[in-house]
Parts: C-alpha cells; structure tokens; sequence
C-alpha cells in the first residue's frame, strides 16, 4: 500500500498544479494494483479527481486565481453531461476505452505544442463553455473526469495558463463526484485503500496548486501539461504492448 500512495501524491502533486484532478493520470497508474478498470480502477479514480480538484481550488483561489462566474458555468454544464459517458462506459468493451483514452490525451498533447492561431489565441470563453458539454461526456466515460480535457480547452481558447487550471479546478470538481454516481452500485472499493489514497491526494495537490500560484511561470505550466500527458500516452502503450 505504502508503494501505492507514494505514487499517487506524486501524481496528485502534478495534478494540483495544473488543477486538473488526478483521475486522468490515476487511471492508468491504479490499473497496475487493481484488475476491474470499470468497477474498481474508475470509480476511485473519479472520488481521488473530486477531492483532489477540491483541494486545488483552495490552493488557487489563496492566491486569488479563480474566476468564479467562469468556474460555476462551466461546472454547471459537466456536472450535468458527465455521468452521460458514465452510464455509456458500463456497455462497452474495456479495451475501447483505453483507444479513446489514448486518442484523447495525445490529440490534446499535439494541439498544446502546436496552438492555433487566429481567433482561438484570444480569450474565448463561450467556445470553451460550448465545448465542455462534450469535452465532459468523453471524460465521464473514460472514468478521469473532465479536468484534463478542460485545462488545455481553456488554454487554447486563450485564457492564461495559470488561471486556467484555477479555473478549471472549481469546474471539475462537482462533474468528478456526478461522474461516480453510476459506478455507485457496481463498485467495488477497499475502504482503508480508499480512505489512504484519498488523504495522501488532498495534501499533494493543495502542494501542487500552491507550487503554481507562487512559483511555476505560465509558458512552463503549459509545456508541463503537454510532458505530462506525452509521459502517461507513452507509459501507457509500452504497458499494452508489454
């Protein structure tokens, strides 16, 4: 267990920082200790992305980053569409949703090092808004919530990196714990491992948010993003083709 945890708040400490929830980088760091993708692996997954989304918004808003008018209307519209791909994911087969889960974070890594221009290189929030009804429904049923598709939205729409993942944090919370409902009467979850790893999550992604709003440049918080999901795309197919 302690090997366990270790990894998760690194994983929570990097998450925090861009505010996205942990969930996208837990799913396939819990699958090597947890067998059921469906119904141990992204269930957990969801409750660890709420609590540690939660507790970055804390970190950022210490430091006055959230835009909250931004950050309850986009709440609003993922709570609503995430448990959408929830109730999908039960019926399809496992090995889909590792495809799409790797299509979408390598998309998401090629668009941030090479950002649109025109437009979409000023602040457009409608878009992102418009975008994140199924930017949630993709997220919910990939079991990571709609953090990692919604950072780098907002980013590309033009909003500065660094209020982004504040942003971002709020709005990803309430869709994290929407998300899990439907998995609710199939999960099958180890209480102690839970309560550990949901401890361990909150302390490193408060870390993680705080690090951000007082030390991490934004061109650098952008460029993590995109090494971030690089690392977990890649970790992921060597583990499928091992």
């Amino acid at each position: 267990m302690g090997g366990v945890a270790l990894g998760l708040f690194a994983l929570s400490l990097v998450s925090g920082m861009l505010g996205l929830g942990v969930a996208f980088a837990a799913v396939p760091f819990l699958s090597f200790f947890l067998e059921d993708l469906v119904h141990q692996v992204q269930p957990l997954a969801l409750l660890l992305n709420g609590v540690t989304a939660a507790f970055a918004v804390v970190g950022f808003a210490q430091s006055r980053l959230v835009d909250w008018k931004k950050a309850l209307l986009l709440a609003l519209v993922t709570t609503l569409s995430a448990p959408l791909g929830a109730w999908w994911v039960q019926s399809v087969p496992v090995r889909w949703v590792w495809f799409v889960y790797l299509g979408a974070v390598a998309y998401l890594a090629y668009t941030l090092f090479r950002p649109p221009k025109g437009a979409l290189a000023r602040e457009n929030f409608p878009l992102a808004l418009v975008l994140a009804a199924p930017i949630a429904v993709l997220a919910g049923f990939l079991g990571v919530g709609p953090g990692f598709l919604l950072f780098p939205t907002l980013v590309l729409t033009g909003h500065e990196p660094k209020k982004a993942a504040a942003i971002n944090a709020f709005a990803v919370t309430p869709p994290s714990f929407s998300s899990l409902l439907p998995h609710l009467p199939a999960a099958r979850l180890d209480p102690t491992l839970t309560l550990v790893l949901v401890l361990v999550g909150a302390l490193g992604s408060y870390l993680g948010s705080r690090l951000t709003s007082l030390y991490l440049p934004p061109k650098r918080l952008k460029q993590l993003f995109g090494l971030l999901i690089l690392a977990a795309t890649a970790y992921r197919v060597w583990t499928l083709l091992s």
